[in-house]
């Protein structure tokens, strides 16, 4: 498999955690856990962002927001949810304003389990994420090819 022509941008989005997974993703993100070791920036726009990775529930005042993050975002993308609040809505999914995990309005890809998610299993879930993002990156050239050949 071919590998990615540019490092793969990620874009961090804080749904409504306690931020206990969200101090985790900064670890993991620092010289100690370094996840750029796997080629992946950090970034703040969605329209250069390539890994969606979302902490925390969807709750009734974020999930339009997460919608229009993802929606921005250009195709191929992959978003990863960290711990379990962002998995199934976690301890808070009960609660009258919590819609549940982020797959309760975007598609998730990959799922990090863990109340905190540990920097090890994050940095795991981002490099699962490159690894796919490349295979759809291949899958979409493919078919832009297709496409054209057809025209």
């Amino acid at each position: 498999m071919a590998k990615l022509k540019k490092s793969p941008w990620l874009l961090h989005y804080d749904g409504s955690s306690c931020n206990g997974c969200d101090i985790e993703v900064l670890a993991a993100l620092t010289p100690v856990y370094d996840a750029e070791r796997f080629g992946v920036m950090n970034t703040g726009d969605p329209l250069q962002a390539d890994i969606f990775l979302i902490t925390g529930g969807i709750n009734t005042q974020n999930k339009d927001v997460v919608k229009q993050l993802y929606d921005q975002m250009p195709r191929p993308k992959v978003v990863v949810a960290v711990g379990v609040c962002a998995c199934t809505g976690g301890v808070f999914k009960d609660c009258y304003n919590i819609l549940g995990g982020a797959d309760s309005v975007i598609p998730v890809d990959i799922y990090v389990p863990g109340c905190a998610a540990r920097p090890q299993a994050i940095i795991d879930g981002v490099v699962q994420a490159v690894e796919l993002l490349e295979k759809r990156s291949e899958e979409h050239k493919a078919m832009k090819k297709n496409k054209k050949k057809g025209a």
